[in-house]
Order: structure tokens, then C-alpha cells, then sequence
């Protein structure tokens, strides 16, 4: 990883497989970077009800389900989809340059 001015550069976009996911650390963070066609979204990799690590569950369309109790967060915007999770969990804005994936300063927290 490397820092640049518009965030912390991560990864190639290659190096995550399409409707795949990878974690990464990230000032001090384990960040889910998950990937749809050209499209990366980072969340916190630690789901909200009961900590586990959502880059061991699945991705369900636009959405990461947890594989300890199955709650869905929107990859998006990090919003519960299904419980039993009730709080959001934290996004980072993800850029792209040359091939490049930066991941950025919290954009969404728990609600």
C-alpha cells in the first residue's frame, strides 16, 4: 500500500476477481474491497451484530451477506438489507487511476 493525495492506493484492480472480494488494511482497518464488473466498493470487513469477518460470507448481487448469521449490507452505502444486524456498517469512497485502487477516510459510520 501506498499513500497518494487522493487516498490510500491499495491494489490493482486486477488483483480483485470480478464479484469477488479481498481485504485489505487500511490505516489501521480491515477494509472488504468487493468488486462488480469495473465497480469496487470497501466497507469495514466486520459485520455489526456480532463482529464477523464479512470477507468470509458471500456476494448476493449488490449486497454482502455475513456467513456467521447471514445479515446483508448493501455494498454501497454499507445499510442493513436483512437482519439480525440493525446498524449500518462504515463505507470508504474507493477511486480508481491507471489501473490503481485507492480507498479513502471513512465516507458512512454505524448508525
Amino acid at each position: 500500500m501506498s499513500d497518494d493525495t487522493d487516498g490510500v492506493v491499495v491494489c490493482r484492480l486486477t488483483d480483485i476477481p470480478d464479484r469477488g472480494m479481498r481485504t485489505f488494511t487500511v490505516e489501521g482497518e480491515s477494509v472488504l474491497l468487493a468488486r462488480i464488473g469495473e465497480t469496487v466498493y470497501a466497507l469495514l470487513d466486520e459485520c455489526s451484530h456480532d463482529g464477523a469477518p464479512l470477507s468470509e460470507g458471500e456476494l448476493d448481487e449488490e449486497a454482502v451477506v455475513c456467513p456467521w448469521h447471514f445479515s446483508r449490507f448493501c455494498l454501497r452505502t454499507g445499510a442493513v438489507l436483512e437482519s439480525p444486524a440493525h446498524d449500518d456498517i462504515p463505507t470508504y469512497a474507493v477511486t480508481m487511476s491507471g489501473g490503481e485502487v485507492s480507498v479513502h477516510r471513512i465516507v458512512s459510520t454505524s448508525s
